[in-house]
């Protein structure tokens, strides 16, 4: 697939988000991608995935036919990447790399977060991220039906992650 798309804007996140609508768009783009890549494409599977970027690219998403990836998408898809993505996206948001090496900025007004805050806020987002991945899980276990994609295998594709133990304590 030589194109691409995200499934979520950049004006999506910043309005669903902590992250502030002054931050550069070339700042938080590549960690959209990189959460849609590594997390999104995970549970979607490669050919679910694969069938949303079709979508998007072909701008037929919105056609009454694909209705239900529409709501797959704007219900299920796009919160989960909204948070995985502010959670891949933390760890960085302080640093810039250019000619001259690594840097930190810093403001004349405000303080900058220790490591521990940074780490505390990343953990909560993967957390939001971890509950709107369960709510897409069991959606899929009731609906797996209207998307063939989901439920269909192809050696060459990325397989659909169904397990939903983010590492927790199970006490059953």
């Amino acid at each position: 697939m030589a194109q691409k798309a995200l499934f979520v804007t950049i004006k999506d996140i910043k309005q669903k988000s902590i992250i502030g609508g002054t931050v550069d768009p070339d700042k938080i783009v590549q960690f959209v991608e990189v959460a849609q890549d590594t997390h999104i494409q995970n549970y979607l599977g490669g050919k679910l995935y694969n069938k949303m970027q079709e979508l998007i690219i072909n701008d037929t998403i919105d056609d009454a036919g694909n209705a239900n990836y529409k709501l797959l998408l704007e219900t299920y898809v796009k919160p989960m990447l909204i948070w995985f993505t502010q959670a891949e996206y933390m760890p960085f948001s302080a640093f810039q790399i250019s000619n001259g090496g690594v840097y930190k900025h810093t403001s004349e007004n405000s303080v900058s977060a220790s490591m521990e805050e940074i780490n505390m806020l990343t953990r909560s987002a993967l957390e939001t991220a971890e509950f709107y991945t369960r709510r897409f899980m069991d959606y899929m276990d009731f609906n797996s039906e209207l998307y063939p994609e989901y439920t269909s295998t192809a050696n060459e594709e990325m397989h659909p992650d169904r397990d939903v133990n983010f590492g927790g304590i199970y006490l059953g």
